[in-house]
């Protein structure tokens, strides 16, 4: 049902619509324009060949569809794991799934000890989403709720 995979040239309106007004209310940024939305798949592809790499940002394909994108920032054993999805996906356990996908890889593959995550505190869903993938509350600082996983 749900693939994570790297993103492709094609993927530019997806991930447009990903970034589209109501899914970045809580980011600091408006809408991901076309320029943009080509420019950070770019940016994504590139940062796949790279060695060691340390920023993995794929796609969310949900039987063809992508419907929005996971991140995983990785410094020495630790990581930072971030995701958005388009509007008229949110709900469905898309985000949920994608983040899990992304901890097991993260913990098995790259084995790395921590994954931590963020939110700003008046976007409580994307917080239910994190716990149900296993993280625990840290903190609120600065605007933000902070999670943590750590490897089982």
């Amino acid at each position: 049902m749900i693939e994570l995979r790297e993103l492709k040239p094609n993927d530019r309106s997806a991930v447009q619509a990903s970034y589209g007004y109501e899914s970045v209310r809580f980011l600091d940024r408006g809408p991901m324009g076309e320029v943009e939305a080509m420019e950070y798949i770019r940016r994504a592809m590139a940062w796949s060949t790279d060695r060691p790499r340390l920023r993995y940002v794929f796609g969310i394909d949900v039987n063809g569809d992508l419907v929005g994108v996971v991140k995983l920032n990785v410094v020495k054993d630790d990581s930072v794991l971030s995701y958005i999805l388009r509007r008229n996906s949110w709900g469905r356990g898309y985000a949920t799934a994608a983040v899990l996908d992304l901890m097991d890889f993260a913990f098995d593959a790259l084995r790395v000890s921590t994954v931590h995550a963020k939110h700003r505190v008046d976007n409580a869903a994307s917080g239910r989403v994190l716990v149900k993938a296993g993280f625990t509350f840290a903190e609120t600082a600065h605007g933000f709720s902070r999670y943590r996983a750590k490897r089982p």
